[in-house]
């Protein structure tokens, strides 16, 4: 069918358009990249508004402290490999952190710069996570230990069939190091 559309700007154009849902539309109740997506939503819109409001600081914030916590001395480069974001985020992060004194950079070989938290940012460490082990208990709540190990080890499965796959000469798709 053909309609003549008016546009907003007051210009006209005769197009087709779709009126019917299409027969090769995805089904997006099924669509497991949709539901990961909505559910990672929901965590990190919780926990953002949460770290924000009480500590004054974001979830790429808790990221950077929550990986420094268990592998002190990672780069900036290191950090986000490891969480799987561009390193612009974590630098911006990383800014934030120093002019707070929670994470300190030191002179490393070759001019890298290992980063550690210092006794306030393990401190913050300590009164932040409990924010993100909250929103795992909202996904895991309903799920016994052994669905819970099983959702574990199928993300783990799914991460690791994404790397290494590339994207147009992008480079690798980044899915953080999963062990």
């Amino acid at each position: 069918m053909t309609v003549v559309h008016a546009w907003p700007n007051g210009g006209r154009a005769a197009e087709e358009i779709v009126t019917e849902p299409m027969s090769t539309a995805l089904d997006i109740e099924e669509f497991t990249p949709r539901l990961l997506h909505l559910l990672s939503n929901a965590l990190v819109w919780r926990e953002s508004h949460e770290l924000r409001h009480r500590f004054g600081l974001g979830t790429n914030d808790w990221r950077v402290i929550s990986t420094l916590a268990g592998s002190p001395g990672l780069s900036a480069t290191q950090v986000a490999q490891f969480l799987g974001v561009n390193k612009a985020i974590v630098s911006k992060s990383v800014a934030v952190l120093t002019q707070r004194a929670l994470v300190v950079l030191l002179e490393g070989p070759r001019g890298s710069r290992p980063m550690y938290l210092t006794g306030a940012g393990a401190a913050a460490h300590d009164e932040m996570l409990p924010v993100s082990a909250y929103g795992q208990e909202l996904v895991l709540s309903r799920l016994d230990p052994e669905q819970r190990a099983q959702v574990n080890e199928l993300l783990r499965t799914m991460l690791s069939g994404l790397r290494g796959q590339r994207v147009d000469g992008d480079g690798p798709v980044p899915v953080g190091d999963i062990g």
